[in-house]
């Protein structure tokens, strides 16, 4: 049965709070040339971070919420890579010369759909273009059901440390519930060609709330994922929001689980990783003791991206690719997100940016103490708004959610210092929702 407080404040379509202001706020008012002038003002010597949209699959997973297109030819994969090219081009003649890289990350879609010849001459251009550090972060998502020895090679040549492997549930009545069929065979042999070819720095990803899920599967799931010993696992709830993505009309509503057995499979799985030696990190994440991302959580330096919970210090993010979004001094921007969209502005010898947000002193207040929320599940608010520059007292007496709270025993306030307790730790995106400044819509 659902608790008053899980119902009182549980809500799987609010916010994830990667980024803030969050992609509902971002207007037309910002596009190319905004773009183009923040992109002329980055620092010389100050190290960035890329991020490429590859929006292909083989077959298309019901749950999927992120832009993507089915296709069994390659041709449209060579198509869409000619302009991925030109888009990189356009976007390193406006950057400083010998702009250094320090963190590279290929998603999807599927992004080991591309060939290994052409991943190869991908990254060349890359390297071309741009000054990788020596110690770069090079990420790759990754369909093991897709994934062949050769493409382990290839990423192993490239550089690739860090791989992310979409597992979801091993569940066989869930995955024809998803259409999403994956062996833990397909699994374990992915991991084995990455290993072999020197890329030991694996995740895994894995899905509560999915159509006919039960605390036990998810158990199962967990334990058997934890038993390949990825360094992290990212821990998504899903949202079914079928009015925005029209695979998910596929997905039977009454198949799904309610609100309080979403909760419940959550804690199981949290408890299980737990158990097997991984740290919570942050709301949704885990690893191993030994990772980055928990010994950057551990001396306090934990970040949230676009991407969720990240060891990446950059301040800056280049976004390549249909839907990629990109963080700047000056704030955000989304690129076209259809293919379609987005190819026809590249060949036009435009950037394909769509909207944005640009950021205000206020943004970046509020943002700053809703990532230390996600992170921490602590912040210090006075603190903060000293290292902006502004009163605190407006940001704590205006948040008035934050009292009610309070008053229902989520968090702990003393002197600004705000802590959420461990017991309601899911319950997170509602105590940073108390610090945002607009209101919530839905994506349209």
């Amino acid at each position: 049965m659902l608790s008053p407080i899980l119902k009182k404040y549980c809500d799987a379509q609010s916010p994830w709070y990667t980024i803030y202001p969050t992609v509902p706020q971002f207007s037309a008012e910002v596009g190319a040339k905004a773009y183009e002038e923040w992109l002329r003002r980055l620092a010389p010597g100050e190290p960035v971070s890329l991020y490429l949209h590859i929006p292909f699959c083989r077959s298309i997973c019901w749950y999927c919420g992120f832009p993507t297109a089915m296709t069994l030819q390659d041709s449209p994969i060579l198509d869409y890579l000619a302009v991925l090219r030109e888009e990189i081009r356009l976007v390193a003649e406006k950057v400083p010369k010998e702009l250094p890289v320090s963190d590279v990350h290929f998603g999807g879609g599927t992004p080991t759909l591309i060939k290994p010849a052409e991943f190869l001459d991908l990254m060349g251009l890359l390297r071309l273009h741009f000054a990788f550090r020596r110690s770069a972060t090079i990420a790759i998502e990754i369909d093991p059901r897709a994934f062949t020895a050769e493409m382990a090679e290839a990423l192993g040549a490239a550089g690739v440390s860090r791989a992310s492997l979409g597992v979801q549930s091993f569940d066989p009545i869930v995955q024809n519930a998803i259409n999403r069929v994956q062996t833990e065979a397909q699994t374990a042999a992915a991991v084995k060609n990455l290993r072999v070819h020197g890329i030991n720095r694996i995740n895994f990803d894995l899905i509560y709330g999915l159509p006919r899920q039960t605390v036990q599967s998810c158990v199962r799931t967990a334990t058997l994922a934890a038993a390949m010993r990825p360094d992290r696992f990212a821990v998504f709830g899903y949202a079914h929001i079928p009015s925005f993505k029209k695979n998910q009309r596929l997905i039977e509503e009454a198949e799904l689980p309610d609100s309080g057995t979403r909760a419940e499979q959550a804690a199981a799985v949290a408890d299980t990783l737990v158990a097997a030696g991984y740290r919570q990190v942050g709301l949704d994440h885990f690893a191993l003791p030994e990772d980055e991302l928990a010994l950057v959580q551990k001396a306090g330096r934990l970040r949230r991206n676009s991407l969720g919970y990240s060891a990446d210090t950059c301040r800056t993010l280049i976004g390549f690719g249909p839907s990629a979004i990109g963080r700047l001094r000056d704030g955000y921007v989304q690129n076209e997100v259809t293919e379609g969209s987005y190819s026809r502005q590249i060949r036009a010898g435009r950037l394909a940016t769509l909207k944005g947000c640009r950021l205000t002193p206020e943004d970046r207040v509020r943002g700053a103490i809703i990532e230390r929320l996600m992170c921490d599940l602590e912040v210090d608010v006075p603190a903060i708004c000293a290292a902006h520059g502004f009163d605190p007292i407006p940001f704590l007496d205006s948040a008035e959610r934050l009292a009610l709270l309070a008053e229902d025993g989520i968090v702990d306030i003393e002197d600004g210092l705000i802590r959420v307790r461990q017991e309601h730790r899911f319950l997170i995106r509602s105590v940073a929702a108390a610090f945002d400044a607009y209101p919530y819509r839905s994506p349209s």
